[in-house]
């Protein structure tokens, strides 16, 4: 049986960066092993996105081991998400930034991003826009969660109690 491929997407532009590396090592240690692939995807504090062997050099020597091995065969091109429906994955990028011919397809993203860019439905809207399933709340839940104001107001409409 093939094992489901997870992107675990982590790291991003908030200030939670460093927390979100942490949570994203959990999961990679603790996921099982036997049924899932995990593919290592860390977003920089720039923005921009690093290939799974990129990925893998921000946990420590021990994590590295767990995953070394499976990702032999992926690519260490420049890489991105692509929100076009046809490409489910990673995609590489050439040297000048233009679609390469190889996506990876990604069969499920865990989403492992602390505060803005990660819990507020903007990368959720993203994996929308490829049509790849995710882990989590969707785009309207986790951008209403994230905006305390509005999750107040949500609250006092449907008349639920509010600290």
């Amino acid at each position: 049986m093939e094992k489901i491929k997870v992107g675990v997407v982590f790291g991003g532009r908030s200030g939670e960066h460093e927390v979100s590396i942490r949570s994203a090592k959990t999961v990679v240690e603790q996921i099982d092993k036997e049924k899932y692939e995990p593919v290592p995807i860390a977003i920089n504090k720039d923005g921009s996105w690093l290939n799974p062997h990129e990925s893998l050099n921000l946990f420590a020597p021990e994590t590295r081991e767990i995953l070394a091995e499976s990702l032999a065969d992926y690519s260490q091109s420049l890489i991105a998400l692509i929100g076009d429906t046809s490409f489910k994955g990673l995609t590489e990028l050439d040297s000048e930034n233009r679609i390469g011919n190889k996506t990876t397809r990604l069969d499920v993203i865990f989403p492992v991003l602390h505060g803005t860019y990660g819990e507020d439905g903007t990368i959720q809207g993203l994996f929308e826009m490829a049509d790849i399933p995710y882990v989590g709340c969707g785009v309207l839940a986790s951008s209403c969660g994230m905006d305390k104001v509005e999750m107040k107001t949500l609250f006092r409409d449907a008349n639920l109690p509010i600290c």
